[in-house]
């Protein structure tokens, strides 16, 4: 089973172009040429479950068309999209943010669905996703160090309660290195796909891991990648996982 995970700056693109004529006025031009990148790139990857960070669930930037649909519908996958900020939030009832959010999909059936918020932060949603084999969960976690360990300590809360093995994937901003998620991975028993630690931000020069996708220790880990393209601030990661065959009965 392929998992693929992309941060996709909401198909803003990335570059000097994008902070011209101001910085980040990227973020309020139309994106249909590099979404198109995108999404050209992810389905030359044939992945079974897609994970994407900063998906425009459909503002003036897409002409009204979530990016998420446009992504499942060319994989034949079903998908899940949800705003990421909290229902009470003020951003959230913002016209262009309120469109701003996290996309889960993939090719199997999905059994169960289900949203979470976390208690801190401006970026609080958590989507969880149940399949026959393993329930995956999409984060993307705060940018101030104080609310991504309060985060943690309600991601661990909620991952904990999964009755099968788990994938949680996503952007941590883990600004300060695999020490800041020490005590959830020791917590929760998950291992770190990506083993060996190769970073995945800015995509032109990586030298960060923001983005991680954490596995329950009975999936085995077959292959990992992070391919090197430039279509947002962040690079995708790719895993192949291998899952255990059931005991006879």
């Amino acid at each position: 089973m392929r998992f693929l995970l992309y941060n996709i700056r909401y198909g803003a693109g990335t570059g000097h172009g994008f902070h011209l004529p101001v910085p980040f006025s990227g973020y309020f031009r139309r994106t249909h040429g590099n979404f198109d990148r995108i999404r050209d790139f992810i389905r030359s990857q044939a992945p079974d479950i897609v994970g994407l960070v900063e998906v425009d669930g459909g503002s003036f930037r897409t002409d009204r068309r979530g990016q998420a649909r446009t992504i499942a519908r060319d994989l034949a996958h079903e998908h899940v999209f949800e705003t990421k900020y909290a229902n009470h939030s003020v951003v959230g009832k913002m016209p262009l943010l309120s469109k701003q959010g996290n996309s889960v999909s993939t090719n199997r059936p999905i059994l169960e669905r289900r949203f979470h918020y976390l208690n801190n932060g401006v970026k609080r949603l958590v989507i969880e996703m149940e399949l026959e084999e393993v329930t995956v969960f999409l984060v993307h976690l705060s940018l101030k160090f104080r609310h991504r360990q309060h985060q943690l300590q309600d991601l661990y809360t909620i991952v904990k309660q999964a009755r099968k093995p788990v994938i949680v994937a996503g952007d941590f901003n883990a600004f300060w290195g695999d020490r800041e998620l020490a005590l959830f991975l020791a917590a929760s028993g998950l291992k770190n796909a990506n083993d060996t630690g190769m970073p995945s931000h800015p995509a032109k020069a990586p030298r960060r891991q923001l983005d991680y996708i954490l596995h329950s220790p009975e999936l085995r880990v077959a292959a990992f990648q992070i391919p090197q393209v430039t279509y947002s601030d962040h690079v995708p990661l790719v895993c192949d996982f291998e899952f255990p065959i059931p005991k006879a009965a």
